[in-house]
């Protein structure tokens, strides 16, 4: 191995070097030779290559960013890279090398030999050039399937630690409040419980490859006032409670996560960042979490440029340490020079520092990086000659076939049928117009956190690293005897409807017209969809809805197919379109699975994780909604959905009946038992998704008219029937109580088992008696539903 690669450990008989030391012991000695410098740097990342000028990767940047002195700040450690492969295209294999050599600096310029951990994003797929393009969050929860989320981010993680990443900045688990906010894209939807399960499968995933996995964003980011990013929340502590938090503490006790990432909103005036009764009392002190939380980039400097609650930079360091935030994220900032001077001067006591050094520590001694043998080489690079970069290019590859076929198994899973009235799955049109903005668009699959969109666009000269197939091929594919005609009609948000009469002209000439509408994924507004591109109203954006009326006005049948990082109001298109096709952002697979659901290779088997407004304004608004949030005499706006959370639709159908109930009353410390049958009557295999829903309808405090307590999918063949048997503790009752305790009640409930949530097929109703009794973290979190053989 080159010299220039390989590292000599000079420290191969201090104890902090043994692995058959316990991690704790190894920690301490290494605690205890160190300075405080020395352990300051350990708390802050770098991020070499990021512009210091802003804009490039984000606001404020400008005034985050200083020119970086490797040389003067390796000889006492570093604690982080930032985004090795997520700042600039790289081939996977020099990337991989560059990592490499740079991780052998940083440990041989200190003392004790440590290298620096490396984190990247993989939101949708790792955010590196060349590396699969994966449906992004909303599209995990479109699936309802918790199992394929689970291989994806596997697949994800062993692509990451192939090229010596050790941190995800992912999953997402804010619960959807409000979809005009930008990042719905990045979320799993608007049900707690969906986001926590499937954001928990995604976790289990990465963790499995040996990735540390970073939830994010705690806590309540995502009920910022009027879907603005980066603005205040003002949840109360019943929402905040019930809504927002339970993702993260199904994460916290079933994932095995290792690493927690602080949001930017402030809640009631305090932000999270400097918020210890969240970050170290909810979170450390009572559900038991002992990894690193992690700043949001440049969230401790914005305690003083944009929260106002400290002075200057040692402030904001001091306020961020005591509540527990232990790495400062992208660069040095706060934790360097201003940390270090405000613990010498007495102003910040050095335990804090001890306590946070203690954690980053010990995640670098269970990776493996203090150990005698540790290699920066990736195993991928075994063999290959570092001084010959350009042999090295190709070397690795993270788009590999078994990643596609992955993406596209969850893009079809993910595709949701809106409606049909038995237009779909076409039938060998002869002529089919194909017309809108994203029907041509290769990028219209990608979220704004993929590499394309996220970086790429950055770099117009560079390939896009991946084949990225527009629905226009996929569907002459498809439809390999039909003649398709493409139009573009309008942009996704320009207005320009110089297109609008050759459209028309093209879809009156046709059998049908397919028109693929939807958003551009972007970074703080070069978007429709993604981080900062928020939206006034939840209409179309640009003229889309100008071109889908003008065809509706037309006798040829128009299938309605959206590519978007949110849900929109479609207008009359809900009731006049021959059929609605959507995907949130399906990934480099998924204009195969979109038309696949067309072509009817592929039977639909999603469900919304989040409503379809039937107009445009009537935000925020969630199926979580108490009886006040439903329509009513009293207002002119309805919130009612044009499609509700949950709903989707199949080309078979099923059958439920003979529900069982062992016994209609049990004890507030008990469980029920309820049975019954799913049976496929129709013509071709299919997949249902049963949901069980639970309402309340007499509480001490206001209650959602229902919420989702469980799920799962039943895949059948024709005339094929499933028995399914579901306990259901009484714990899934529990809510927060007048005096902010958890509490199930005793009273009467409906245990309602759906195809959607509005769309009950079998309803039990039960008793909970005794008395109320108090719940902690350590309650129960789900129903067991367990399906028996398919029997004929």
């Amino acid at each position: 191995m080159n010299a220039d690669v390989a590292v000599e450990n000079t420290t191969a008989t201090a104890p902090w070097n043994d692995p058959t030391a316990t991690v704790a012991a190894r920690v301490d000695a290494l605690v205890d030779a160190m300075t405080l410098e020395e352990k300051t740097a350990q708390l802050y990342g770098v991020w070499v290559g990021a512009s210091d000028e802003g804009g490039e990767v984000a606001p404020h940047q400008h005034e985050m960013e200083e020119p970086v002195d490797l040389d003067a700040l390796l000889p006492t450690g570093l604690g982080q890279l930032t985004r090795p492969f997520g700042t600039v295209p790289v081939d996977p294999a020099l990337g991989a090398l560059s990592l490499a050599r740079t991780q052998a600096r940083i440990a041989a310029s200190n003392r004790f030999g440590i290298p620096a951990l490396a984190h990247d994003e993989c939101l949708a797929g790792f955010a590196a050039w060349g590396a699969t393009a994966y449906p992004v969050p909303l599209s995990w929860g479109a699936s309802f399937d918790p199992d394929t989320v689970r291989r994806v981010a596997a697949a994800i993680g062993r692509d990451m630690r192939s090229v010596g990443v050790h941190q995800g900045l992912a999953p997402v688990l804010d619960v959807v409040r409000d979809a005009r906010w930008g990042r719905v894209e990045e979320t799993i939807g608007e049900d707690p419980y969906l986001v926590g399960t499937i954001g928990t499968a995604y976790v289990q995933g990465l963790e499995s490859a040996g990735i540390v996995a970073t939830l994010k964003h705690f806590a309540g980011y995502s009920a910022s006032r009027a879907g603005r990013n980066l603005a205040p929340s003002s949840v109360g502590p019943r929402e905040r409670a019930d809504v927002l938090l339970p993702p993260f503490e199904m994460a916290i006790r079933e994932s095995g996560v290792r690493s927690v990432m602080n949001a930017y909103t402030d809640t009631d005036g305090m932000p999270s960042a400097a918020d210890e009764a969240l970050l170290t009392g909810l979170l450390r002190d009572t559900w038991g979490f002992d990894g690193t939380v992690v700043a949001d980039y440049f969230a401790i400097a914005f305690l003083k440029t944009l929260h106002g609650v400290a002075s200057d930079w040692a402030s904001a360091a001091g306020t961020a340490l005591r509540a527990g935030i232990d790495v400062e994220l992208p660069n040095v900032k706060t934790y360097g020079a201003p940390l270090t001077e405000a613990v010498a001067d007495g102003r910040v006591p050095e335990k804090l520092v001890d306590r946070a050094v203690r954690r980053v520590l010990t995640q670098k001694v269970e990776l493996g990086l203090l150990d005698q043998d540790w290699n920066p080489v990736p195993a991928a690079l075994d063999g290959t000659d570092p001084d010959d970069p350009e042999a090295l290019r190709g070397r690795i590859d993270l788009d590999s076939p078994d990643n596609r076929a992955l993406a596209r198994t969850l893009a079809e899973e993910a595709v949701v049928l809106l409606s049909n009235d038995g237009t779909l799955p076409l039938e060998r049109p002869r002529r089919i117009a194909l017309i809108g903005p994203n029907a041509d668009e290769p990028v219209a699959v990608l979220g704004c956190y993929s590499f394309p969109q996220h970086i790429g666009v950055r770099h117009p000269d560079t390939p896009l690293g991946i084949d990225l197939p527009t629905l226009r091929a996929t569907l002459a594919a498809e439809f390999p005897e039909a003649e398709i005609t493409y139009v573009r009609g309008t942009g996704v948000d320009d207005g320009d409807l110089t297109g609008l009469d050759e459209a028309t002209r093209v879809a009156r000439e046709a059998d049908v017209t397919v028109v693929v509408l939807g958003d551009r994924a972007g970074l703080f507004g070069r978007g429709t969809s993604g981080e900062g591109c928020d939206a006034e109203s939840l209409a179309l954006p640009g003229a889309q809805q100008h071109l889908l009326d003008a065809l509706l006005d037309l006798d040829t049948p128009v299938v309605t197919v959206l590519l978007a990082g949110r849900p929109y109001a479609l207008g009359r298109a809900v009731e006049e379109s021959a059929a609605i096709v959507q995907s949130f952002f399906p990934g480099e697979e998924g204009t195969h699975a979109i038309a696949g659901v067309i072509a009817g290779r592929v039977n639909p088997s999603g469900r919304l994780p989040v409503g379809v407004p039937r107009g445009p304004g009537a935000q925020p608004g969630t199926y979580l909604g108490a009886r006040l949030a439903q329509a009513s005499a009293v207002s002119n706006i309805d919130p009612t959905p044009a499609f509700a959370f949950g709903h989707g639709l199949s080309y078979t159908r099923f059958d439920w009946t003979d529900l069982s109930v062992e016994a209609e009353e049990t004890s507030t410390d008990g469980e029920f038992a309820l049975s019954f049958t799913v049976r496929n009557t129709g013509e071709r295999p299919g997949t249902e998704v049963v949901q069980l829903y639970l309402h309340d309808p007499v509480a001490s405090v206001v209650q959602p008219v229902q919420r989702l307590i469980g799920y799962t999918r039943v895949t059948l063949e024709p005339g094929e029937a499933r028995r399914l048997s579901v306990t259901v503790p009484a714990d899934l009752a529990s809510f927060t109580g007048r005096d902010g305790r958890r509490i199930v009640e005793p009273g009467e409930l409906e245990l309602r088992l759906a195809a959607s949530s509005t769309d009950p097929r079998l309803t039990a109703r039960v008793a909970l008696t005794g008395a109320e009794r108090p719940l902690d973290h350590t309650r129960r979190l789900h129903a067991t539903i367990v399906q028996e053989p398919p029997t004929t």
